[in-house]
């Protein structure tokens, strides 16, 4: 018998199987399959050729039935089925890591100095592009203005996304730009679905929500597809990395897709994508004109499309049923007319592809629910496995209409943890009851898929069960966790990102567990995050990633 010693999973290790082997076996002290049936096993074993398991159980017995299989020993070492993000964004994440990174920032100024940093390597005349800010970290908390960046930059243009990107902050030099030979951003007129912050002389200040920030960034020059491509490599990596197998995407362009389509060709996807069309755009009328889309290597699909209901809580952009608590007259907006997104809504329907929406505020989530239930008729039982993303707030009358019409909740556990310091402020103690509420999505017999939102929050899912169990930052706070009666236990935060975020993808035959004839997808970590202390899911350590049987990730050892 063959046997290969991986304790550290270096890769000198697996170069020592033969190539032409068909059979490969792993073999561990807690192998977590997330199958019902056997829920823990010691081994697995699958075919190299296809990437798909032929069975797992005992060390012994596979071993038995594949006595001349190259076997690797993972030791103490966990191995649990791959984690899928459920909501995120590859695209924007590699934009975000080529851009200054305002993350964390607690300053204006901070923000300043990182982009005055930034702009050393850049040439002259060349857009200062980030990403990240939040006036919420702020000691004060309004939004920021031309002010605070035109003395740093008078004369190249500046566009920085807030950290949820649903709004931007720009520079004088930036909004000259927008204006020239077009229509001025100054006066009372506000854009369909967005806001421009003014004074009160009617003159932009800066900041511009939602739909509005299109009058600015659309006059960033684009990038060449070499440096698109190189982007999106950098934010495939970064996945991995973290243990990410899949992530489902919301809102891929026709021309993204492509730009993953070539990837895909060259072999050099090394994980799964649900790729969502970017709303009622070209993607989704290619899907309705060709049929749902898949790619023959088992790596890229659309079959879905994300629309845009709202905007985002930090910006006050979520539509809210009644005014935000701390901003009297102010209701949020709506992206997307309700006429115009059942229009969306009853295309999707008519062309079979699966409908997501983002909607954050609780009028937003009710148009979605309402106007589910109105396309979906007498089909509300069937297995449509339309999504709501986010469902941040949410009447607690509404959330039980989720379970009603087989509506998934994707929704992200670390925004609520992100979110939690301010959340009561934007809409009062009586309507944060309904936010983040996880637990009465459960009891109410609903389906939760979990993700992170990356680049809005970071790419790592461990982060992710963290904060679902836990409801605190990673200094503990606030002791017992915000609102703990809506923390999720450690196996159903793993689900969440595992069979959950499968199912609501309609991938459960191929991910999500680990079981005969599924995808040999998973991660290997350090520990067993369903025996840690939940202060220390976060800390869990990502040895290797597997994709169809094959390490797409492998951690370096102190000798690297």
């Amino acid at each position: 018998m063959r046997r290969v010693a991986c304790l550290a999973l270096l890769l000198p290790c697996l170069q020592l199987s033969p190539a032409h082997a068909e059979v490969r076996v792993l073999v561990a002290d807690t192998i977590r399959t997330g199958d019902p049936a056997q829920p823990v096993v010691g081994a697995l074993a699958w075919d190299t050729d296809s990437g798909k398991l032929l069975d797992a159980g005992s060390a012994e017995a596979m071993l038995q039935l594949y006595p001349d299989a190259p076997r690797i020993d993972l030791g103490e070492a966990t191995v649990v089925p791959g984690l899928i993000d459920a909501h995120a964004h590859l695209v924007y994440l590699g934009d975000a890591l080529a851009q200054a990174d305002l993350s964390g920032a607690r300053s204006r100024a901070e923000v300043v100095a990182r982009l005055q940093a930034f702009e050393k390597n850049l040439a002259p005349g060349e857009w200062l592009l980030g990403g990240g800010w939040d006036q919420n970290r702020w000691d004060d908390t309004a939004f920021p203005t031309v002010a605070d960046l035109d003395a740093a930059f008078p004369d190249r243009p500046l566009y920085l996304d807030r950290i949820d990107g649903h709004a931007g902050w720009v520079n004088s030099a930036a909004l000259r730009v927008a204006e020239k030979g077009g229509k001025s951003l100054s006066g009372d007129w506000q854009p369909e679905g967005g806001r421009i912050m003014r004074d009160a002389a009617g003159k932009p200040t800066g900041v511009l929500v939602d739909g509005a920030s299109t009058l600015v960034r659309s006059h960033i020059p684009p990038l060449q597809d070499a440096a698109r491509e190189k982007r999106l490599a950098a934010a495939l990596q970064m996945a991995v990395s973290n243990g990410l197998t899949g992530v489902h995407d919301m809102g891929v362009s026709r021309e993204d897709l492509a730009l993953m389509k070539r990837l895909a060709d060259q072999g050099k996807l090394p994980l799964r994508i649900d790729a969502y069309a970017n709303g009622n755009q070209d993607a989704l009328d290619d899907l309705c004109r060709s049929g749902l889309y898949t790619h023959a290597g088992g790596r890229l699909q659309m079959h879905g499309v994300k629309l845009f209901m709202d905007g985002a809580l930090g910006s006050r952009g979520a539509a809210m049923l009644a005014d935000y608590s701390d901003d009297p007259h102010n209701h949020g907006l709506l992206m997307t007319s309700p006429e115009e997104f059942e229009t969306a809504v009853r295309k999707a329907d008519g062309c079979k592809v699966q409908v997501a929406t983002h909607a954050i505020g609780d009028r937003g989530n009710r148009i979605v629910l309402d106007t589910y239930e109105k396309v979906l008729g007498a089909r509300k039982d069937s297995d449509h496995r339309w999504r709501v993303e986010h469902a941040q707030v949410v009447s607690l009358e509404d959330i039980p209409r989720f379970a009603k019409l087989g509506v998934i909740a994707s929704m992200q556990p670390t925004h609520a943890t992100s979110d939690m310091g301010w959340a009561e402020q934007r809409v009062g103690p009586e309507r944060v009851k309904g936010a983040y509420a996880w637990q009465r999505y459960l009891h109410s017999g609903a389906r939760l898929a979990l993700g992170s939102d990356f680049p809005v929050e970071q790419v790592d899912p461990r982060l992710g069960l963290y904060a679902a169990v836990t409801r605190q930052d990673r200094e503990g706070q606030p002791p017992g966790g915000w609102q703990p009666e809506q923390r999720l236990s450690a196996e159903e935060a793993l689900r969440g990102f595992t069979s959950d975020a499968a199912w609501a993808g309609h991938d459960e035959a191929e991910v999500g567990t680990l079981a005969r004839g599924k995808r040999a997808d998973f991660v290997v970590l350090d520990r067993d995050p369903l025996k840690v202390a939940a202060d220390q899911l976060d800390d869990l350590k990502v040895l290797s990633t597997w994709v169809d049987g094959e390490p797409v990730y492998m951690a370096p050892t102190p000798e690297d």
